[in-house]
């Protein structure tokens, strides 16, 4: 299981690195943090690499254009067929990931891409295009 960590306000970056040595634990073959100051945002994942084990899958994932960046904890169960979809409607992926999967989904339909969503997960999405933070998560959730 991945992890993913942020905030959003008058912080300072070092902030970044203490959030993802905490949840370090929960990603050990990779970790990365984005730092957007003028913004006031952090985003940190830490990374458990299980679908696309290639350096593509590395988080933050910005999209094509550059104006798009998720972070994303979870397993999406139809990415796969959302995938085929995208691609038909002529969205181009550089890896094999579900996350690169939600990137383009959120580019099609904005924070709707929820609807077509079968599995457990939490994301952020900063959008550059409208200076928004998007924040969901799966209704269940995973207990123990």
């Amino acid at each position: 299981m991945c992890g993913i960590a942020g905030f959003m306000g008058d912080f300072d970056s070092s902030l970044l690195e203490r959030m993802s040595q905490r949840i370090a634990h929960r990603g050990p073959d990779d970790a990365d943090s984005l730092w957007l100051p003028e913004k006031r945002l952090g985003l940190t994942h830490r990374r458990l690499s299980i679908i696309d084990l290639s350096p593509l899958g590395k988080q933050p994932m910005w999209d094509v254009t550059h104006t798009v960046v998720i972070v994303f904890n979870g397993e999406i169960y139809n990415y796969r067929e959302l995938r085929e979809r995208l691609i038909a409607d002529g969205y181009a992926f550089r890896s094999q990931t579900d996350t690169e999967v939600l990137l383009n989904l959120y580019m099609r339909d904005g924070e709707s891409m929820l609807d077509c969503l079968n599995g457990i997960f939490a994301l952020a999405i900063w959008d550059m295009r409208r200076d928004t933070l998007f924040l969901a998560r799966d209704g269940v959730g995973v207990h123990r």
